[in-house]
């Protein structure tokens, strides 16, 4: 079964049917993945010029925010580049087996594979900042300094860099897959356990906020907001991932099942759902956070009126012109 990719999409995730099956392909048409990859770049884009521009989101739980949103960016990069290839491909102009084609498609595989890994690290460490920031409220810009968020994510990305490289350059491996989806479930397991913990303790500690110290109080308030924002932002990551996910390890438990291959039929929808988490991803950083919504309207006033005065001193440079004429 094809993928929507030069040649495979994710070699690893290679679909291939070996086995007749009753399901037919669910095929997506390529203008939906490119209208998703657009918007979802644009979008991402807008998110990490944003904590960027403003001082006020010069935090560390926004900078790991900024850093799940450039992993998303790269994601829809990726995957947007790919699709461009397949329509240059579909009129003939580029030939999918041909050396550089398939070295440009290795690339984007491995910013894909980088994206995913580099997306469960990032929600991991959001959640390790929200649980420093409600029960060690006191203690937090003590322990979660700016140049240890800095040293945090230097490693996130140097790891997901040497991952994402090492499993498409090994993708005939099983280990890759078995990596692949012990990541996914491992991070989920443990984020599903902190989280357990952090619930338990915040009713707990409920009734002793009001007694605190205000900033500390404001702070483990703004924790649990922080909290509830990762579990919207952790819902959708599964949602969207945990398909390709079961897809993998369907290949490896029973790949000459015609059940599952009636599964696996479905690959390019389980490529839409990953490629709309990070078009919804930007969406809830913007419904939960007021900060984030000012800036993003203070950008677009900006921006329009940098057109209009753009406009209209063109405008007054061309009356200028005719007067003199």
């Amino acid at each position: 079964m094809e993928s929507p990719s030069l040649s495979s999409d994710l070699p690893m995730m290679s679909s291939n049917k070996s086995h007749i099956t009753d399901c037919p392909e669910v095929v997506i048409p390529i203008q939906i993945f490119l209208v998703i990859g657009f918007v979802s770049l644009s979008e991402n884009l807008l998110v990490v010029v944003a904590v960027i521009h403003n001082k006020n989101l010069h935090s560390p739980m926004y900078c790991f925010i900024c850093s799940l949103a450039a992993f998303n960016t790269i994601s829809s990069l990726s995957k947007t580049w790919e699709n461009i290839m397949l329509v240059f491909r579909d009129a003939g102009h580029l030939n999918s087996r041909g050396a550089s084609e398939l070295r440009i498609d290795n690339v984007m595989d491995t910013l894909l594979c980088m994206s995913f890994v580099g997306s469960v690290f990032s929600f991991l460490a959001i959640a390790a900042d929200r649980y420093i920031t409600i029960f060690h409220a006191l203690h937090y810009h003590t322990l979660m300094t700016m140049q240890r968020t800095a040293a945090i994510l230097t490693t996130i990305w140097v790891l997901c860099s040497v991952s994402g490289a090492l499993m498409i350059r090994f993708f005939e491996a099983a280990a890759v897959k078995i990596f692949f989806v012990v990541v996914f479930f491992t991070a989920l397991l443990f984020i599903l356990l902190l989280y357990v913990h952090m619930f338990l303790l915040a009713r707990y500690h409920a009734s002793r906020i009001a007694a605190m110290p205000s900033s500390a109080g404001h702070n483990r308030r703004s924790g649990l907001k922080g909290a509830l924002t990762l579990t919207i932002l952790l819902g959708v990551f599964v949602v969207c991932w945990a398909p390709l996910s079961l897809h993998l390890l369907i290949i490896m438990i029973c790949p000459e099942n015609p059940y599952c291959e009636c599964y696996r039929s479905l690959f390019q929808l389980h490529v839409v759902l990953l490629m709309s988490h990070a078009v919804v991803d930007p969406a809830i950083y913007a419904y939960r956070s007021a900060e984030l919504r000012n800036t993003f309207r203070k950008m677009f006033l900006c921006s329009t009126r940098a057109q209009n005065f753009t406009r209209d001193t063109c405008e007054c440079n061309i009356s200028n012109a005719l007067q003199r004429a």
